[in-house]
């Protein structure tokens, strides 16, 4: 992982973690799922994985773990959180009380079958070997059961400079390819920008999540070096050159 994205999901989260537990237990959810779609986006992944009460689900590269509080808070499905990034690891066991475990996607440390579903959200275009982690999701899940990926898809040639670090956006025809190669097929698909917003509730928290990091640690390298990662990733997001895509898949 590169050092800004170990910076956003390491130091930072643990930061969020902290103003969080400060503001109070209406800011968690907000601000944890920052960057991984509205509850509407979430919604169109609960229904589509068919995710139900005492399930289990694997989140892979589940971040301080706000996608997997919302799926079990609104279903009563059963978490299980891997992250790279231990910082994230304690933020997501402080918010939620997920178990939170230290793997990388590529290399998932369960048994064949572990998993009812999965869902990794915006995670494939932080890999090197994409393949590697589809495969490894298709794996460790039940065969009637279903993944979900949020991908980044590039719409054109994305130069050095734009890109964020660490950031490898497969286009729509490669990541066809990728689902196929490892032994899957998309049976929904969704492309994020056609949902709504988050209510303004929701994003007025996330807000104030923000800027109390940014009044503390404003002035701090890593702050800063996470904050430069997020405006390159909303700019291409803004010039439509990355788009967010939904996939529910299935095994072959």
């Amino acid at each position: 992982m590169s050092d800004a994205m170990s910076a956003e999901f390491d130091t930072v989260a643990e930061w969020t973690a902290a103003v969080c537990r400060r503001l109070g237990r209406d800011f968690y959810l907000p601000a944890a799922c920052r960057g991984s779609g509205s509850p509407y986006a979430l919604d169109w992944f609960i229904d589509r994985l068919a995710l139900a009460q005492g399930g289990t689900l694997l989140d892979s590269g589940a971040g301080v773990g706000g996608p997997a509080a919302y799926a079990a808070q609104r279903c009563g499905v059963r978490a299980v959180l891997i992250e790279p990034e231990m910082g994230a690891c304690r933020a997501a066991a402080q918010l939620f009380g997920f178990p939170a475990i230290r793997a990388t996607g590529t290399a998932l440390p369960f048994a064949d079958q572990a998993f009812d579903a999965a869902w990794s959200l915006g995670v494939l275009c932080t890999v090197s070997d994409q393949l590697s982690l589809l495969t490894e999701l298709r794996r460790v899940v039940r065969p009637a059961g279903r993944i979900g990926l949020l991908v980044f898809v590039a719409t054109r040639e994305i130069s050095r400079a734009q890109r964020p670090e660490g950031n490898t956006f497969p286009t729509a025809r490669s990541l066809r390819g990728l689902v196929h190669r490892a032994g899957l097929r998309v049976s929904d698909e969704q492309m994020l920008a056609e949902f709504a917003d988050a209510p303004k509730d929701w994003e007025d928290r996330a807000d104030r999540v923000d800027a109390e990091l940014h009044r503390l640690y404003g002035s701090h390298h890593t702050w800063q070096m996470a904050r430069r990662q997020a405006r390159r990733i909303h700019a291409l997001i803004a010039e439509r050159a990355i788009v967010g895509t939904m996939l529910s898949l299935q095994a072959l």
